[in-house]
């Protein structure tokens, strides 16, 4: 179960609560390539909003929910504060795109493009402070139990929906939990109210009306695949999508085999340099984890793509195994290879092997894909 922590503003988090849902947009963007192949806008733009549809998609029903409220001293909110719990309701995300029909635009003083229905789970009327939640280290012992996730982000300061690990959800959830002293709100309708900037009980019902259009990101990918553009961030979101829930079994197959998905990343941050592992599953089956850190690229791989995945292993086997024990397998997925005669292949090879002997680790897994039919197509290459 995978953790989102959607970015609210004094405004915007009134609507959130009382329509139970949560959402991010991109200015005043309007999305002209979903289930479609062509775009009119500039590569930079079009792979930012995919990025968010990535964001988007890897929530699954279940999932929690958190509310981040930005400061804005102007509207006395002196501190970032963290609200929480609540759940995602649906299995998907939807596409409320950014036009004069999109619900609650005026409302909302912005348009929120890609958006999530919620539920309560357990719901906290007071919120944690972003100096408690990041910046205070009275009961850390390591480096590693810090909430590196949305420290990262913090640094970024541009992702309006970033997922957090098991074990940062965990502290966190204790967090909101011990500086409520346990108490939760005991309704169902919710509002905010901005003199105590507290979560409160609602009287009046709010039912969400609003489009709920599918997203479709593949015929986009095929068209930039066939005219030989990059669409790295596309297969991302395509990936993302489709993991672990049986609409693409080929996929199923190659990166969950018979394990259950118990958490999805997407654009995981694994340092102050701002690396980024493109996907990364927590797989488990009974007592047995496995972490997979994706490497994607829309080209071939090439033999120095070793260098990246060592960067991921030495990362996660700092700052996650210590909080989740878990064994690593790597995984590349890349464009198929036609000549695996070439020295460049051999050399490829043979980088795989000696991570794997380096590395305490299961074996890479490379993975090929193909557009065949227009469809995209997976297969292992065994080495």
């Amino acid at each position: 179960m995978t953790t989102h922590v959607f970015i609210v503003d004094i405004n915007t988090f009134k609507y959130h609560l009382e329509y139970l849902f949560a959402g991010t947009g991109a200015q005043d963007l309007y999305i002209d390539f979903n289930n479609n192949s062509n775009s009119s806008l500039n590569y930079a733009i079009e792979n930012n909003l995919v990025s968010m549809i990535s964001d988007s998609q890897r929530i699954r029903k279940g999932d929690y929910i958190i509310f981040y409220l930005q400061q804005n001293k102007a509207k006395k909110v002196y501190e970032g504060k963290f609200y929480g719990i609540f759940k995602a309701k649906e299995n998907h995300s939807f596409l409320d795109n950014n036009d004069k029909n999109q619900f609650l635009k005026d409302n909302l003083n912005k348009s929120l493009t890609f958006r999530t229905i919620i539920e309560p789970y357990k719901v906290y009327p007071i919120g944690v402070t972003e100096w408690e939640a990041l910046d205070e280290i009275k009961y850390i012992q390591s480096p590693n139990q810090m909430l590196w996730s949305l420290i990262y982000r913090k640094l970024r300061a541009n992702r309006g929906n970033t997922m957090i690990t098991i074990y940062e959800s965990e502290r966190l959830i204790k967090l909101i939990k011990d500086k409520n002293n346990g108490k939760t709100l005991n309704c169902n309708n919710f509002t905010f109210d901005t003199n105590t900037q507290e979560i409160i009980g609602n009287n009046a019902k709010y039912p969400y009306t609003g489009r709920k259009e599918n997203i479709n990101i593949l015929p986009r990918l095929i068209n930039k695949f066939n005219q030989g553009k990059s669409f790295e961030p596309h297969l991302q979101a395509y990936i993302v999508q489709n993991i672990g829930r049986k609409t693409h079994n080929n996929l199923d197959n190659l990166l969950v085999n018979n394990y259950d998905v118990e958490w999805i990343g997407n654009e995981v941050y694994c340092g102050v340099g701002m690396q980024k592992i493109d996907i990364m599953l927590s797989l488990i089956k009974d007592d047995e984890r496995i972490i997979e850190p994706i490497e994607l690229k829309s080209v071939c791989a090439t033999p120095d793509i070793i260098f990246q995945i060592q960067r991921y292993i030495d990362w996660i086997e700092q700052y996650y195994i210590p909080n989740r024990i878990s064994d690593i397998q790597p995984v590349i997925i890349s464009k198929k290879i036609s000549n695996k005669q070439s020295s460049n292949y051999s050399l490829l090879i043979n980088n795989f092997k000696n991570l794997n002997d380096k590395n305490i680790i299961l074996p890479l897994k490379y993975i090929e894909f193909e557009i065949i039919n227009n469809n995209i197509i997976f297969k292992e290459i065994l080495y």
